[in-house]
């Protein structure tokens, strides 16, 4: 009986059910390998376009014996996050100043509204032409790539504040910085975290983009030019692997993270 109540109880029930959900999340892709390894082992399709999942895996084994994955993505993150940081550091203070300060709003958010409607990739030809095609000029891109989402999100997060809230911190007689600490800002940051998570996943994607376009330079973009410039699509496909690899590493850190966040939250409550 209390082995009937322990494997029944709902520390048991949500363990299969976060595992049911995980294994379901798992078919398309053990499908989709399946049907590769397949058409490759069958020769259904005649093309040096498709290669197996043995090359693929024969080409990572190389990467990584060679020490070439761990120099190229190296590079890449480094990239990644300098970039992130310096665009979420820009990205708060200008939110936190376009959603405290209505006059700064009236100034400078217009400029802002049309500045985020430009195409991240239409920056690339005047970054190029004022810092060139190395390092500085993809941090450069990066910043800009992780700037957007923290500023609107930010903002947003501060001018929502409900009223109500905002009501009672003048009844208990707040400062105006007691206000923001206490209750403006904890209001927006559930906000907030979301603007600094698509800055993290915007910047990653825009780390590829800025490596295969501003090509100087080592990182996992350029293995994914140097697959197809030689026609190595085992080498293309291992460098996709890899990027959405780190790509959904980072996702899940940073779902993990305001998870945690939020019990603190709640916990503080």
């Amino acid at each position: 009986m209390t082995t009937l109540s322990i494997n029944s109880g709902p520390a048991a029930r949500r363990a299969r059910a976060w595992l049911r959900a995980r294994w379901r999340g798992l078919v398309l892709p053990a499908a989709a390998i399946l049907a590769w390894w397949a058409l490759a082992r069958l020769d259904w399709v005649s093309t040096p376009l498709l290669v197996s999942p043995g090359k693929v895996l024969d080409t990572a084994a190389s990467q990584i014996s060679s020490g070439r994955l761990w120099r190229a993505l190296s590079a890449s993150l480094a990239r990644e996050f300098t970039g992130f940081a310096i665009g979420s550091a820009l990205g708060l203070v200008l939110g936190a100043l376009l959603g405290l300060l209505p006059l700064f709003n009236r100034v400078v958010g217009p400029s802002f509204n049309t500045f985020k409607q430009i195409s991240l990739f239409a920056w690339i030809p005047l970054i190029s032409v004022w810092f060139g095609l190395g390092d500085v000029a993809k941090v450069t891109f990066l910043s800009l790539a992780a700037l957007v989402p923290v500023v609107v999100n930010t903002c947003d997060g501060i001018r929502n504040t409900p009223a109500a809230l905002l009501e009672v911190a003048r009844v208990y007689g707040y400062s105006r910085w007691q206000t923001l600490l206490h209750v403006v800002l904890p209001s927006a940051a559930p906000s907030i975290f979301t603007g600094i998570y698509l800055a993290l996943i915007y910047s990653w994607l825009a780390t590829i983009g800025a490596e295969y376009l501003l090509v100087a330079g080592h990182g996992i973009g350029n293995t994914l030019i140097e697959g197809s410039e030689h026609f190595q699509m085992d080498l293309v496909i291992f460098g996709m692997f890899v990027i959405g690899l780190v790509g959904w590493s980072m996702n899940a850190l940073a779902r993990a993270l305001e998870r945690r966040l939020a019990r603190h939250r709640h916990g503080a409550a």
